[in-house]
């Protein structure tokens, strides 16, 4: 029997670092039993807990840790995990809050909760703790990207630049960086990173994802510059590389998005719930790229409105309930598909709105931004039928176009390859005109040309339509401070302009196969 503290505390965190879990819990009980005021024996139990994805036993140890020591850092990061894993969200802001306070010198513990932090888009907070984390670690090029991720989301180029540039001099291969720098301002002939880019772009040490980022970097300064055959070229070889590392058909999304129409026919459509008091949801839905987080911030300077940003909550929760009604362990999409016109609606959306909805705000809406919201029209409509919901249109070869030439990290596998576009398109075009068709009026379009060219007139039909009066400040969406995490967060700090409706012009000569595919569907490309 071991007796000693020390030896027992070695035993159980050596035994979890080599995956022996039962020995490490073993180990862990006889320390807590034996030694019960021990601190780390308690956040060793923690780290047995997180690993085991246990968060209520969680809870109890680290309850118990912080009786032994209040408000300690380490265990108030494990604790914010647990509450997330139980998606108790209020108490995670509260811990957070708490955190957002600590004051040791410890990186790594910076570190941790500036990215606690980022993940609750507490982006400020988090500068706070990055910029100590920089200072206690000053060779370390992730905590200097971090931090420029950051002041992104806030707005702040100037600053977020400067630590791209910091992030580079350690580690001029990191791809996230260069592409990020690109992607800040119109570069110049003067003053671009080409040179820079051609060099790690050619690197023997870079990898071919690293590559592709390096790409989609190039493409973006050489169209700054306006030589689009190379800005293209770039285009094609990084989309290329993202593509052949991605095991994808499009016609899988094809099929499910027929499947949908299928299943939710006008009669289905019509079958909803009893209306939920309180705050209910703006949907805006739409392809990327289209528009979506200029409306966003636009109705988010309105006072009665908040936006939530991009939640994936109805589309999980959704699945959830149509798992019950298909008798297995690992349901497909097409079988969730066929199930969820049977599921309770009453449960999805009191799911929904326990989850989605902001606590503590007296407006009328708020506004859930994740784009292939589309894909649930008909049964947002059915469990929420006070819900708005808003598509954002665009031309089809300027939609194409534009989610073409952003790098999405692992999301949208559709958008690395033009004929997959091509197909996408005119199958989420198929879907909003059955939902146009089996819900007529429920669904308000607005055109993202028309936004950008008639901001005040668009905005008041969209509000008309929200029954919400007109505020000017609404015009003024680029003083918002609140944090935007989407591809678009430098555009949406500026006024509105109108130079991207025609970018994608400049590249008509080869965008012929997307355009044969968008118009044999019979959707007008001109």
């Amino acid at each position: 029997m071991h007796t000693n503290v020390m030896e027992l505390y070695s035993l159980s965190k050596s035994a979890l670092e080599q995956n022996e879990i039962k020995k490490s819990i073993d180990a862990c009980r006889a320390l807590n039993s034996q030694f019960p005021d021990f601190f780390e024996g308690w956040w060793l139990a923690g780290c047995i807990h997180l690993r085991l994805q246990k968060p209520e036993a969680g809870l109890i140890s680290t309850s118990r840790a912080l009786e032994l020591k209040h408000n300690h850092p380490l265990i108030l990061i494990q604790r914010v995990e647990f509450l997330s894993l139980l998606e108790r969200h209020g108490e995670v802001k509260q811990t957070l809050e708490t955190l957002a306070d600590d004051q040791s010198g410890d990186p790594d513990i910076h570190t941790n909760i500036a990215m606690l932090l980022s993940a609750e888009e507490m982006h400020r907070a988090a500068i706070r703790h990055y910029l100590v984390a920089v200072q206690l670690r000053p060779k370390d090029a992730q905590l200097y990207y971090n931090l420029a991720a950051a002041y992104r989301f806030t707005g702040d180029s100037q600053k977020c630049e400067a630590s791209l540039n910091k992030c580079l001099n350690i580690n001029y291969l990191d791809a996230e960086a260069q592409s990020m720098r690109s992607s800040l301002r119109t570069q110049s002939e003067s003053d671009n990173h080409i040179d820079e880019l051609i060099r790690a772009h050619t690197d023997r040490a870079i990898s071919e994802s690293d590559k592709s980022g390096m790409c989609y970097a190039l493409s973006k300064e050489f169209d700054d510059l306006d030589n689009i055959e190379k800005s293209f070229s770039y285009l094609k070889k990084g989309s290329d590389i993202r593509r052949a590392s991605m095991s994808y058909d499009v016609k899988t999304d094809e099929t499910i998005m027929e499947a949908i129409k299928n299943h939710f026919d006008s009669a289905t459509c019509k079958k909803t719930i009893s209306v939920r008091p309180g705050i209910q949801p703006i949907f805006i839905i739409g392809l990327p790229r289209s528009g979506t987080t200029l409306l966003e911030r636009i109705l988010d300077s309105h006072s009665s409105i908040l936006s939530r940003g991009e939640l994936d909550i109805f589309g999980v929760e959704m699945a959830k309930e149509a798992s019950i009604h298909t008798n297995k362990s690992n349901p497909s999409i097409l079988d969730l598909i066929s199930q969820s016109k049977n599921i309770d609606l009453d449960s999805l959306a009191d799911r929904y709105l326990s989850k989605a909805a902001p606590a503590n705000n007296s407006g009328s809406y708020f506004i859930d931004k994740l784009p292939l919201n589309f894909l649930y029209v008909g049964l947002i409509h059915r469990a929420l039928p006070e819900a708005k919901i808003i598509n954002l249109t665009r031309h089809p070869l300027a939609s194409c176009m534009a989610m073409y030439r952003q790098q999405f990290r692992d999301i949208y596998p559709f958008s690395y390859d033009l004929t997959d576009l091509g197909h996408y398109f005119v199958a989420y075009h198929r879907l909003m005109s059955h939902w146009n068709s089996v819900l007529p009026g429920v669904v308000h379009s607005v055109s993202y040309e028309n936004l950008v060219i008639n901001t005040e007139k668009e905005t008041k039909r969209v509000l008309k339509f929200c029954d919400l009066t007109w505020e000017p400040r609404c015009l003024r969406f680029y003083e918002n401070e609140a944090p935007s995490t989407t591809a678009s967060a430098t555009q949406v700090r500026q006024p509105v302009y109108n130079r991207s409706i025609n970018q994608w012009r400049k590249y008509t000569h080869h965008l012929d196969n997307l355009s044969a595919i968008i118009a044999k569907a019979g959707i007008d490309v001109e």
